[in-house]
């Protein structure tokens, strides 16, 4: 029987990377406080996408209420800052219940917007988009770091102009509003009305790896083809750039055969981890543990939950 001395509404966050087991950690936490799951794994957000992004299974489901997961066509467009304030929203309603909420998931910069906000930025035309990606085909990334230094050298300064993703992101920007990106990051994390408690799970690389390799040998016994071949006339779709589901394309396509295809899942799988872990340990508020040290994580947990702020 747990003792709470203090009742201040308390989000705990589960992370850590892909295959390390923060479903079965969340769920028994979950049953240990009382309450309900977010899911903050940003491919799970899809209704579509069940095998390939281990979406919990029907019984895990049924044990304990999670929310965010299967809401979503792939078709339709979500984001960082959509998601901040709809888990925002849900907290609202989840903390009149309990005083404890768990969200659980590897999507760092989800969970990020959640515990410390994001900056509002405008989504841009689509037709934008697909310019600037044609642009970077035909001319390559330096032309484009070299228009986002004219309109933006402050955040140029500050990028790494070898991430397509970040240089894309804020030309979108700079182009969609005629404002500099830098203009729209804030500083400093916002003040949320609860408190944040960050557990990470990690073990030595080796067992996650093991771990990374078994999931997909899982998945490919459970039907991921069949689901992969399913979704084929939407592979174009952002939600499909997905581990898993691009190297079954790839097979479809005909340019590997299917072996070739699951050793490209399980190598791929293995980097996605290991740029997860690069990710989260930049956040100094994370406490690290063993997935299969449940003990210690629950007495972190309470400590933490009997020391008032």
């Amino acid at each position: 029987m747990v003792t709470m001395i203090d009742d201040a509404p308390s989000l705990i966050v589960i992370t850590g990377p892909t295959a390390i087991g923060k479903t079965n950690v969340a769920i028994e936490l979950a049953k240990i406080y009382k309450t309900e799951i977010i899911s903050c794994d940003s491919r799970q957000f899809y209704k579509e996408l069940v095998i390939g992004v281990a979406r919990p299974s029907p019984e895990e489901l049924a044990t304990i209420r999670h929310h965010m997961i299967g809401f979503l066509p792939v078709t339709e467009s979500y984001n960082a800052y959509r998601f901040e304030n709809d888990v925002l929203d849900l907290c609202k309603k989840l903390f009149q219940k309990s005083a404890r909420t768990i969200m659980v998931g590897g999507s760092g910069l989800y969970m990020h917007a959640v515990t410390h906000g994001i900056d509002d930025l405008p989504d841009p035309a689509p037709e934008l988009r697909q310019e600037l990606k044609e642009r970077m085909q035909s001319e390559g990334i330096e032309a484009l770091g070299a228009q986002l230094k004219s309109l933006d050298p402050s955040y140029y300064q500050t990028v790494d102009i070898k991430n397509p993703k970040r240089l894309l992101r804020a030309l979108e920007v700079c182009l969609t509003t005629g404002l500099p990106y830098s203009g729209f990051r804030r500083g400093h994390p916002v003040q949320r009305p609860f408190r944040t408690i960050k557990i990470g799970l990690m073990s030595d690389r080796k067992k996650l790896y093991e771990r990374v390799n078994m999931r997909v040998d899982m998945m490919m016994e459970n039907g991921l083809l069949d689901e992969v071949q399913s979704l084929y006339e939407y592979q174009s779709l952002n939600a499909l750039n997905t581990v898993g589901y691009k190297e079954l394309f790839l097979y479809l396509d005909g340019f590997c055969t299917l072996s070739d295809a699951v050793e490209k899942i399980r190598t791929n799988t293995r980097r996605y981890a290991k740029r997860q872990l690069t990710w989260l340990a930049k956040d100094p508020g994370i406490q690290w543990f063993d997935p299969e040290n449940l003990e210690a994580v629950k007495e972190y947990i309470n400590q933490r939950l009997n020391v008032r702020v």
